[in-house]
């Protein structure tokens, strides 16, 4: 039994929030411009507007200013693509973001690629992803950032460690699997993806030093798959129908907490560990859009 601690993402993204403020402050005290972040939204999803909201909350903590464009779900896929096309030529908005899920008659991948890359802080657009792999400054996907700098803050060892990312999610295990595989920290680690089609993912787990799970199967990952001392990473995100909450739900992360945690050196708990940490990115890649330290 070691004893584990906790990767606290809440107490790093306040810590995060409290460095980009100063930041700003500093650069608007010296005549620069007030970052600008503009965030549209389409219909009206729950998961969607409380993120939004979320996103809008903490542009105001930071001293960024803020924009959000909502459109009903009936929009068109053109009429979205106009506003997209404005934002890129406002001079004014330094990054904004098109919130997903998207509804079914827009395709998302029309619309990521309608973003100008260097206005692009969600860091989905294929140039920014592309310039990633191969290691160029470019805007990097707000979970993937969000765990590496997790790992950078904790001081965890990466460096020749065996890391395996479960799932293949474009939006975050491809890009952290690459993120963990370049020369640099945290990186440098022997990267094994596994997925559904995996036949020895158990054995393969049992190998890990650290552990990315992100397939988005509640609980999946259970101690008899851990090796004593990983490091584990908890990206899922699950509502799962509970009676305690006044919600009516419970968010239920990959790993199974209480089984895991025991063997662990390291972990994130779900909720309030990689979570908070999205925004915290999506607030960097604006201050590096806004200051054009990428482009």
């Amino acid at each position: 039994m070691t004893n584990y601690q906790i990767i606290d993402g809440k107490a790093i993204s306040d810590q995060i929030k409290q460095e980009i403020a100063l930041e700003v402050q500093q650069i608007v005290a010296n005549g620069g411009k007030q970052p600008h972040l503009a965030v549209i939204i389409v219909g009206h999803d729950g998961g969607s507007e409380t993120y939004v909201a979320h996103k809008v909350k903490s542009c105001e903590q930071v001293g960024f200013k803020s924009t959000r464009i909502a459109f009903e779900s009936d929009v068109t896929e053109a009429q979205l693509l106009e506003e997209i096309d404005k934002l890129n030529k406002n001079a004014d908005v330094d990054g904004f973001i098109v919130q997903l899920p998207l509804p079914k008659h827009i395709s998302e991948e029309k619309v990521i690629e309608a973003i100008d890359y260097r206005k692009d802080v969600d860091g989905f657009h294929p140039v920014n992803v592309g310039r990633m792999v191969i290691g160029l400054p470019c805007f990097v996907s707000a979970t993937p950032a969000g765990i590496m700098e997790l790992l950078k803050r904790y001081d965890i060892p990466t460096s020749g460690r065996n890391c395996v990312v479960i799932g293949r999610s474009n939006i975050v295990v491809k890009p952290v699997a690459s993120l963990m595989m370049q020369k640099a920290y945290p990186g440098d680690a022997t990267v094994t993806v596994c997925h559904s089609r995996t036949k020895n993912l158990k054995e393969m787990c049992l190998q890990a030093d650290i552990i990315i799970a992100a397939l988005g199967a509640p609980e999946f990952l259970k101690g008899d798959m851990v090796k004593e001392g990983a490091v584990i990473i908890d990206v899922g995100t699950t509502r799962v129908a509970s009676t305690e909450t006044k919600s009516g739900f419970r968010l239920k992360g990959d790993v199974a907490f209480n089984e895991v945690a025991p063997k662990a050196s390291y972990i994130t708990p779900v909720p309030g560990g990689v979570g908070p940490m999205t925004i915290i990115s999506l607030l960097k890649n604006t201050l590096l859009a806004a200051k054009k330290e990428v482009y």
